[in-house]
């Protein structure tokens, strides 16, 4: 094989989005990618972690035929290597022995010429690397074609050990293998990890991640590639699939990248919306469906849900229906009506009357001597609910459900009613911030929307108050705090973890807190119940956040104990401690 002049490597970064458990399709897209690379004079393809199985694979990875299928895979595509061209570094599950690894293999010249292993494996937030693979001694370089690269795996360079060790066994440049998900800030977050591994190092960096959904995680791509004075070499854009060759020269000791792209940044509210969209998109595609079924009520989650499945699918797989009651108010017919006209969406109405009414009867032997409660209430929910699903059963459509995170919060919503469906776009969205998106997204048409450009969410939508219309004259805010204290009650106990005295002391009132917090504990089953929902912030409900349902534990609300040091007659080791 003629290898290029050590001096110069034209490296491909895959950021591609692959299918978890669908291996023959992920390892058509890296055949694909290569013949797009070599058509760019690649000498090498980076791909994302994991990327044979698709990433997270969780259990999946645990099931030997599993294993097999992606190293017979991976094989495959080595032995494709054989007759030149690109070389490859892929990421895999590989078996070593009795043990499991998240592995990058290096294949070029019809054979698996590398295989390195994750050394730092998260266990924390939506992570549980620890529970399926084993940890990966420290990596060394690589050498490919004259230069020695190094393939760290994502977490490993979120601690300096496996970078430091490459660069001091000779490593010249970082090849970093990812699958970092969306969340709000994520692009400083990677940065300020990236920069002290190139500071340590002197290494230039590059970072190839996943983009695409899967399940309530989204991953935005946003592959970069950092020189060694930590000056960015190129940027690629966030929530799209490309291969992209990047040229790098030797020069006093170091390599630049010549030329390489600067695509601009997704941030705040357009990433958030962004990353709900192509959440919807890829768990309706991925799973199958051929469209998706939703309640438009008038209010405001629903017209955003309705304009992010409009701008992920196209208005020819949304259908929108309006499910009226008597305690639907004209406003709210208008409103519903209107938005569908402005997505462009099919749009039925179908009145709820006779189900609520039949429901009610059915109950009367046991229920008619007691007052009228939350439990009429929870019928209409219910009602809703049912013909959603049955609409879904017999159109094949999924149904979106709608309710954001300050209501899943407090249990604000009713479990096998309005929480039916099988994916919620705004699940992790506080209603502060979907008020915020719906005003976004009446400016600003995301670039590869399938929806209409302009005003897509009526105005009087967005300033009516909010309310469940499941009584006369109900609004939100008979039941709860306004959503701008609500929210940032709940930003505090749940995001930050704050102790309710620190939210007092920050200047809410106690006994709100304290409801809150209740409020926030006993709805714990409902959330266990819930469709999966995209995650946008720190911590979403679900992987993120995993409390007991069983839970007696209220925090009282003063000020923490401090620790009583004297009652502690030993002290602590790092090593193992032996008490005699």
């Amino acid at each position: 094989m003629n290898a290029r002049p050590a001096d110069r490597l034209a490296i491909a970064v895959a950021q591609l989005n692959p299918i978890v458990g669908d291996i023959a399709g992920n390892a058509a897209k890296v055949r694909k990618a290569r013949d797009e690379a070599a058509a760019q004079g690649a000498d090498i393809v980076v791909f994302p972690e994991l990327f044979i199985a698709g990433y997270p694979p969780e259990d999946l990875v645990l099931k030997p035929a599993f294993q097999a299928a992606c190293r017979a895979a991976v094989e495959a595509l080595a032995r494709e290597t054989a007759q030149g061209g690109p070389a490859l570094a892929v990421g895999t599950p590989w078996r070593d022995g009795d043990k499991l690894y998240n592995a990058a293999a290096l294949l070029e010249g019809g054979r698996i010429v590398a295989l390195r292993y994750k050394a730092d494996l998260p266990n924390y937030g939506v992570f549980d690397e620890k529970r399926v693979f084993a940890a990966g001694p420290m990596p060394g370089p690589v050498s490919f074609r004259g230069v020695r690269i190094g393939l760290p795996v994502c977490e490993d360079i979120w601690g300096p050990e496996p970078a430091e060790c490459i660069a001091e066994t000779g490593g010249e440049i970082l090849l970093v293998l990812n699958g970092s998900p969306y969340r709000r800030g994520v692009d400083d977050e990677r940065l300020n990890v990236a920069v002290p591994r190139v500071k340590d190092t002197g290494l230039p960096l590059i970072y190839a991640n996943q983009v695409g959904g899967q399940d309530e995680l989204v991953f935005d791509g946003a592959s970069f590639g950092l020189h060694a004075d930590c000056s960015l070499a190129f940027q690629l854009p966030a929530f799209v699939e490309c291969v992209v060759t990047t040229r790098w020269r030797r020069d006093g000791g170091t390599w630049i990248c010549e030329g390489g792209p600067s695509a601009p940044a997704a941030e705040g509210d357009r990433a958030d919306y962004a990353a709900c969209v192509m959440g919807l998109r890829d768990y309706v595609g991925k799973n199958g469906f051929k469209g998706v079924v939703l309640g438009l009520s008038g209010g405001i989650d629903s017209a955003l849900c309705a304009a992010i499945a409009v701008d992920a699918l196209g208005a020819e797989r949304v259908r929108c229906v309006m499910l009226p009651y008597k305690y639907t108010a004209q406003e709210s017919l208008d409103d519903a009506a209107a938005c569908a006209r402005a997505l462009g969406v099919q749009y039925d109405v179908l009145p709820i009357a006779t189900a609520v009414e039949g429901l009610e009867a059915a109950l009367a032997p046991l229920t008619a001597k007691l007052p009228r409660d939350v439990t009429e209430e929870n019928i209409q929910a219910r009602a809703r609910g049912v013909i959603l699903m049955g609409l879904s059963n017999k159109f094949n459509l999924m149904v979106v459900t709608t309710g954001n995170k300050s209501e899943m919060s407090v249990g604000y919503a009713t479990l096998y009613g309005d929480m039916n469906g099988g994916f919620n776009p705004v699940k992790d969205l506080y209603k502060t911030e979907v008020f915020r998106l719906a005003r976004l997204r009446n400016a600003w048409k995301p670039a590869g929307a399938l929806g209409p450009a302009g005003r897509v969410i009526p105005e009087n939508i967005i300033t009516r108050p909010p309310t469940a219309e499941l009584r006369e004259n109900q609004k939100d805010e008979d039941s709860l705090p306004p959503y701008a204290v609500l929210d940032d009650i709940l930003r505090r106990l749940i995001e930050r973890e704050e102790p309710i005295a620190a939210i007092v002391a920050a200047g809410f009132d106690r006994d709100l807190v304290k409801r809150v917090e209740h409020l926030l504990h006993i709805a714990e089953y409902k959330r266990r119940q819930a469709a999966p929902g995209v995650k946008v912030t720190l911590k979403n409900f679900g992987r993120d956040r995993r409390y007991p349902i069983t839970n007696r534990f209220r925090d009282s609300g003063e000020p923490l104990p401090e620790p009583d040091t004297t009652l502690v007659s030993v002290r602590p080791l790092k090593t193992e401690a032996f008490d005699f």
